[in-house]
């Protein structure tokens, strides 16, 4: 192997911040994005229609209905008997 004087390689102070702190910084800039992103999806395509999450997140609210006084066939049934058969 043959080493010209005039090739030689050797690193500048930019390539030694760029290898050492901004590649590492930027993967790890890029895999959050991509998981935030994947997340988001998630959310707004599936997770929002569970109803176990939108209760947990608290996205559905249930309205509270006052419940009728006759609301159950057995209810309706003996108010009939009683009604044909009046106590004496």
């Amino acid at each position: 192997m043959e080493s010209f004087p005039d090739q030689e390689f050797s690193f500048s102070n930019w390539d030694y911040f760029s290898f050492l702190l901004l590649r590492p910084v930027l993967a790890i800039l890029f895999t959050l994005s991509l998981l935030f992103f994947g997340w988001f999806l998630a959310w707004k395509l599936v997770l929002v229609h569970v109803p176990l999450v939108q209760e947990i997140f608290g996205l559905r609210k249930k309205l509270v209905k006052p419940k009728p006084a006759g609301r159950r066939r057995i209810t309706q049934f003996y108010n009939r008997i009683n009604a044909q058969n009046p106590l004496e």
